[in-house]
């Protein structure tokens, strides 16, 4: 045999055993990445399949390009099979004709655009350890498709947009579907939402409980839908002006709490500090102090920051100035003044935190896991159960940033 021959063999069993460790290495890898897919799978739930309301058509209730509205729905099962929690998805608002008709080429203004399936997690989780006191209920999501929080109702179509300003039409249809496949005979009926979600949740809340058996006891939850009406850092009311927008270009005006639009402009009742008063629905809102979508939008849209000068603060907190902390330490001040107008009613549930975040319900990491936000030692989940269920009231408000360590605090790129 020769040295040639000998060099060749140790070279092919050096390769053979670098190939068997890679094997090795993948195999390793594969079943790691094997086990966080089931972990996340039995945490974050199985995936829900779209239902389209044909039926709603008729009744003019559709998405802004005409399409049927859409929502879905995870059957109860066991104790819960009469309880429902039905859930309105979020994603701001259109307030002109070109931002509505760009918004309904998208799964926010149509139907065809939307997910044939959602995978539901936190609130509307169906595993017992992740979600307890809900999980067993009918938990149905309501596909956002209107863009003003199911407030329009034009009965005119421009043929050139061919746009549908008919939210509030959507909103009955729904819970009229609902309605005939099981949700009459309802015990518990819990109306929550997520941001432009989270306000339509206050806004229809008493209609809610309108809509549902009268026997049933019914609540609703507002999860970063309260929104308020002030300065941002120019001095101008950008909100405000967005609001009026909204509600003149969708005619939103007469399906808002005429309570409050006999008494002020209507653009004003956009605007939950205007109208938490008069609920008289039991109703909880859980909001961040910090609502990270307010300070991007409300207080330092990026118009008013042409040089960026917020720029890193407003993707993450941690990274604003002594002055910028400031700035929202005094807009924590205006949330916490504005919420003073939801009265201090025993119905009413706060769970108000000190994080930089947007929309806490939904995701499992911050309604209940192992590392979850905290408020008097309480995560989210058993606030809003021991509420609904009156174990105990629930009203508390976070001391100011940076003192929970607990925050999942938004960091955007």
């Amino acid at each position: 045999m020769t040295w040639i021959t000998l060099r060749q063999k140790t070279k092919t069993k050096k390769t053979e055993e670098e190939m068997a460790r890679m094997a090795g290495t993948r195999l390793i890898q594969w079943l790691n990445l094997l086990v966080w897919a089931l972990v996340m799978l039995k945490t974050e739930g199985a995936n829900v399949s779209i239902t389209i309301v044909e039926d709603a058509v008729a009744k003019g209730a559709v998405c802004l390009d005409g399409s049927p509205p859409a929502y879905h729905w995870d059957k109860g099962f066991g104790a819960g099979i009469n309880n429902w929690l039905v859930h309105l998805e979020g994603g701001g608002w259109c307030n002109n004709v070109t931002l509505c008709l760009n918004r309904s080429e998208t799964r926010l203004g149509s139907s065809k655009h939307m997910d044939k399936s959602d995978n539901f997690t936190g609130i509307l989780s169906r595993v017992q350890n992740y979600n307890p006191d809900f999980y067993n209920w009918n938990r149905i999501k309501i596909r956002y498709c209107d863009g003003a929080s199911f407030t329009g109702d034009v009965e005119a179509v421009d043929p050139a947009t061919n746009l549908h300003f008919r939210g509030a039409r959507i909103w009955p249809a729904v819970i009229e579907d609902l309605l005939s496949k099981g949700m009459k005979d309802a015990k518990n009926a819990f109306l929550s939402g997520c941001s432009a979600g989270g306000l339509a949740s206050i806004l229809h809340c008493d209609s809610f409980q309108a809509l549902v058996p009268s026997g049933a006891k019914v609540r609703c939850l507002s999860d970063a839908g309260y929104f308020i009406n002030v300065n941002d850092i120019s001095g101008a009311r950008h909100i405000e002006e967005f609001y009026s927008q909204v509600v003149a270009t969708h005619g939103s005006a007469k399906n808002l709490p005429s309570s409050c639009t006999s008494k002020i402009k209507p653009e004003l009742c956009f605007f939950p500090q205007n109208v938490a008063h008069e609920i008289k629905t039991p109703i909880i809102f859980v909001n961040a102090a910090y609502d990270s979508w307010q300070i991007k939008n409300i207080l330092v849209p990026t118009k008013v920051d042409p040089h960026g000068t917020w720029h890193d603060c407003r993707r993450n907190i941690k990274s604003c100035s002594d002055d910028q902390i400031q700035t929202l330490q005094g807009f924590r001040l205006n949330f916490l003044k504005a919420l003073e107008n939801t009265g201090n009613s025993s119905s009413k549930g706060l769970f108000i935190d000190s994080c930089y975040d947007h929309c806490q319900t939904e995701l499992q990491e911050t309604w209940l896991f192992d590392d979850s936000p905290l408020l008097a030692k309480t995560t989210i989940a058993k606030a809003v159960g021991d509420w609904y269920y009156d174990r105990r009231p629930f009203q508390k408000i976070d001391c100011p940033y940076p003192c929970n360590p607990t925050c999942h605090n938004l960091v955007t790129i």
